[in-house]
């Protein structure tokens, strides 16, 4: 117990060194979500509703969970980069711990320090639990899901299962319908495993139901019912409904997205190799094909709570990786790490339980190719980035694949170098990496695509003289200045520290505010300037209401050029 003590101690605080090291190089990181956080940290509504600024136009286009933390921090701490970003950290540092506890209670310490190694050392997972997208805390809410239901699976326990449904309802006050993705797995391994009778399994998933809906649905109706708020960014009709089930819903599965400029897409076609392809096996894809041959051959050669552990995370990762592969709409490499947990999972419960069983020749010979396969891929993934490495890697995995066969102790750890190593050091060359803007990638790439940002992706610095101008009399203003898109938006923000209005939301193609809108609030002396955008995106759907806006601007006040940039002064005559 002791030497077990020590292992999960030196496993916690590696992951808080690896995800805290070097961790302000990336500045703000996704300056959407900074701008919101310092936003909440002055306003309480915002903070509450997630505006994007402290006067409240308009709201990032994502329920706020993450925000209220990252507003609590910067409120208490300040607002700068570590405040923003040591929340994310910790929530990793919470995850490794909660995945290997889960893990732990049913399995040996083996099998639970190889899960949440695996997890912490996951490229993707090493990126966003160093940057304030909201998928830091969906991962930790989806495991603290999987850790109840273990829980409630032992005794038929309603109280446990209660609380799985309690995370889920957060998830997705943290990232909408994405944290149902692991429902399907939850509940069937609940009802198909519970000591309980069928009527009393699904009285309980019944009630579970009720506890998610009553964590998730609490927010929905509070914003539904608040008639004096901030505009719903991301719909077009002002609704936090439209919003979940469209652009945040089912159409990022079918590719219709109101209001989006395609931004995101590019990651492959869609078909199982999606999570292969080179975009995003860089970033989840290391241990991919050993976890799925490691599920199949463990869900036929085990039984009792092994079989139904396996099922839980191997369910949490097919759903999931389905979903991912298939999807027609936006998607990002860095949502992968929403499967990190289940591989993880999956490869320390099946491969130890393979390796008690390695008596027989089928465990043994499922064992040795999980190992040879996982050393195959994390060649072909890290040989690009260092040659030397990946023939090691490969070395080692085929050398440790025919000491597993014979049953050799010794390639134990030796089949540990060769699973590992790849995304170790990948995983370093993302710490050693500042990363930021709307698209982050791990690995030796801070994720910005080219053209694209500066504007729609990324938020730019604006010079101290435009900062100067800004915080001018700000004080008079309910906002120091308008501008297209919530990046722009975000840069003018944090730079001046005072509220700047996003026109049109993150892509500038939501109708808030409408032409006769923003000449009211310009009449009644409510914004100080308007700032042109450098490069804004115009979608092929949504609202032209914010290029309305910018023509309008134009054609009735006089521009003045301050260090590169264009702005007008909104005076009211």
């Amino acid at each position: 117990m002791r030497r077990e003590r020590l292992a999960l101690a030196v496993l916690l605080i590696a992951t808080g060194a690896l995800y805290l090291w070097r961790l302000g190089d990336s500045g703000w990181a996704n300056a959407y979500y900074s701008a919101a956080a310092q936003a909440g940290a002055t306003s309480w509504k915002a903070w509450f509703f997630g505006s994007s600024d402290a006067s409240n136009a308009i709201t990032v286009d994502k329920t706020p969970a993450s925000l209220w933390v990252m507003g609590l921090s910067a409120r208490l701490f300040g607002v700068n980069a570590w405040s923003i970003l040591v929340p994310q950290a910790l929530m990793g540092v919470g995850s490794v711990w909660l995945l290997y506890a889960t893990v732990r209670r049913w399995f040996s310490p083996a099998a639970a320090l190889i899960s949440g190694a695996v997890l912490a050392l996951t490229p993707v997972a090493v990126l966003m639990f160093r940057f304030n997208n909201p998928d830091a805390l969906l991962v930790l809410l989806l495991i603290a899901g999987a850790y109840c239901v273990t829980r409630a699976v032992e005794n038929a326990g309603p109280f446990w299962l209660a609380l799985a449904g309690v995370a889920i309802g957060f998830g997705f006050l943290t990232k909408m319908l994405q944290a149902f993705l692991v429902l399907p797995a939850f509940a069937l391994v609940y009802l198909i495993f519970a000591p309980a009778t069928v009527g009393r399994r699904i009285l309980h998933l019944t009630g579970a139901l009720g506890a998610m809906i009553v964590a998730g649905g609490w927010w929905i109706a509070a914003v539904e019912l608040t008639p004096d708020r901030p505009y719903i960014g991301g719909s077009q009709t002002n609704s936090v409904l439209e919003l979940t089930l469209g652009y945040n819903g089912f159409g990022r599965l079918t590719g219709d997205e109101v209001g989006s400029v395609g931004g995101g897409r590019g990651w492959g076609s869609a078909g199982w190799s999606r999570l292969l392809s080179a975009e995003m096996g860089s970033q989840i894809a290391w241990l991919l094909p050993a976890a799925v041959v490691l599920l199949v051959a463990g869900l036929w050669l085990t039984k009792g709570r092994a079989r139904t552990a396996l099922a839980l995370w191997g369910g949490w990762l097919v759903v999931t990786a389905g979903v991912f592969s298939f999807m027609n709409g936006i998607i990002h490499s860095y949502y992968t790490v929403a499967l990190a947990p289940a591989i993880a999972a999956v490869v320390g419960i099946a491969a130890t339980e393979l390796w008690e069983r390695r008596s027989e020749p089928v465990a043994a010979a499922v064992l040795s190719g999980s190992v040879a396969l996982s050393a195959l891929q994390c060649y072909v993934l890290i040989n690009e980035f260092s040659t030397p490495v990946a023939v090691l890697v490969l070395m080692a995995g085929l050398i440790a694949a025919v000491g597993l066969v014979l049953s050799m102790r010794w390639a134990v750890p030796v089949a540990l170098i060769a699973a590992l190593l790849g995304p170790t050091t990948y995983s370093f060359a993302t710490v050693s990496t500042p990363h930021t803007g709307a698209l982050p990638v791990a690995g030796p790439s801070n994720g910005r695509m080219g053209g694209m940002g500066g504007g729609l992706l990324d938020a730019t610095t604006p010079d101290t003289e435009v900062v100067t101008l800004l915080q001018d009399n700000a004080s008079t203003y309910m906002w120091a200045a308008a501008t297209i898109g919530s990046n722009n938006a975000a840069g003018l923000q944090l730079a001046s520290g005072q509220p700047v209005m996003a026109l049109g939301g993150f892509n500038g193609t939501d109708p808030a505010p409408t032409l006769a809108e923003f000449q009211e609030l310009v009449r009644s002396g409510q914004i100080h300037y308007y700032v042109a955008a450098g490069r804004m995106m115009q979608g092929e759907t949504g609202s032209d209401a914010a290029h309305d806006i910018a023509a309008w601007v134009a054609e009735n006040y006089t521009a003045t050029t301050v260090a590169g940039a264009t702005l007008y002064e909104l005076d009211a005559s």
